[in-house]
């Protein structure tokens, strides 16, 4: 029998059942973005923090906006506040948030450019990272998971390439087929700074890891294997090697079809899911492997609120009932979502 789930730090984390095989009802709940603009609180916060990075590399402002919602809705975990793109920034790229424009970087074009970027740098910066964990390790509620994070080598790439979002990814795509073997060194460079990056945290107190890779759909299937899977199994078998205890959740935004493959080559123990993915499917796709499922309400649900939120929510938790499910979103909250939509939510999934 495999080793259960469990933190030392923690007797019991509602969270951490599915995992170790424990269908509840009802499931734990925790949202993507729980922590952000849509909460006065944390406008507040990040006022006095200045710039989003200086509210990233602030232990104690970070971890406070991490709690927030804990003290507002009681989720079932806490997802640690930080940005995909302190990778990057930790390797000396230098990244910026511009207000409206969202993050602007050095764009890295070329092999040649990769001598830019610095692994060894990355310590102070992570260690800060580290501090807001234990920092909320030791103020989080006894029964609440902390989820910490990484975005995943192609995502984080794809900023790194294009030096700001794209629609399509074209700029990191037309890399990786024009040289295979260039843009093979930075997803390497990115692997081994992610494995020491989730690393650092599980020493810190994190209960779960999350891998996030938003920009996956954007792949066709053999480059989806070589970008996405390949290098999210070397995270999960190097992360696993130091921390066989940590469960990690991947999150393949966009892999449609491809998710139940995307879940056996990689060996995550749960899936994210998107809000295309049909909550039948959620249920019947992962039957037959030891998966944890999670997800995936429509984000823009919790905009509206009313009865589209209760009918949907209420047809994900009938569809998943006696599954090893985390209910979740299929992406993370948007910034004009009202607050008492999120907390009537929380109500619904718990029997109200």
């Amino acid at each position: 029998m495999a080793k259960p789930f469990r933190h030392a730090s923690k007797q019991s984390l509602r969270l951490l059942d599915p995992f170790n095989g424990v269908v509840t009802s009802p499931p734990p709940i925790w949202l993507m973005r729980q922590a952000g603009r849509y909460l006065p609180e944390y406008r507040e916060v990040r006022t006095k923090a200045g710039g989003f990075l200086d509210l990233c590399y602030n232990p104690a402002l970070a971890a406070e906006v991490t709690l927030q919602p804990i003290r507002r809705y009681g989720f079932d975990a806490a997802i640690l506040f930080a940005d995909i793109l302190l990778v990057p920034d930790a390797l000396g790229q230098g990244v910026r948030f511009a207000e409206g424009e969202g993050p602007l970087l050095d764009p890295i074009t070329s092999a040649a450019d990769l001598s830019r970027l610095q692994p060894s740098a990355t310590r102070s910066k992570y260690a800060l990272v580290a501090e807001t964990v234990a920092r909320l390790r030791q103020d989080l509620p006894k029964e609440t998971a902390l989820i910490g994070f990484c975005g995943a080598p192609w995502t984080v790439a794809t900023y790194m390439v294009e030096g700001r979002g794209s629609k399509d990814q074209a700029a990191a795509r037309l890399w990786a087929y024009r040289d295979r073997d260039g843009f093979q060194s930075l997803i390497d460079i990115l692997v081994e700074t992610s494995i020491d990056y989730l690393g650092q945290q599980v020493k810190a107190g994190a209960d779960v890891l999350q891998i996030f890779d938003t920009w996956a759909g954007a792949l066709p299937d053999d480059e989806l294997d070589r970008w996405v899977v390949e290098p999210t199994k070397r995270i999960v078998e190097g992360v696993k090697s130091a921390h066989p205890d940590i469960p990690i959740i991947g999150f393949p935004r966009g892999a449609g079809g491809a998710a139940l493959w995307y879940v056996s080559e990689t060996g995550v123990d749960g899936i994210g899911c998107d809000t295309a993915m049909p909550p039948y499917m959620m249920g019947e796709a992962f039957e037959d492997e030891p998966t944890v499922v999670q997800g995936n309400l429509d984000p823009l649900l919790l905009v509206v609120g009313g009865e589209p939120l209760e009918e949907r929510t209420r047809e994900i938790l009938d569809l998943m009932e006696g599954k090893r499910f985390i209910f979740n979103l299929g992406h993370g909250i948007v910034p004009q979502t009202p607050p008492e939509n999120v907390a009537r939510l929380v109500e619904i999934v718990r029997g109200g």
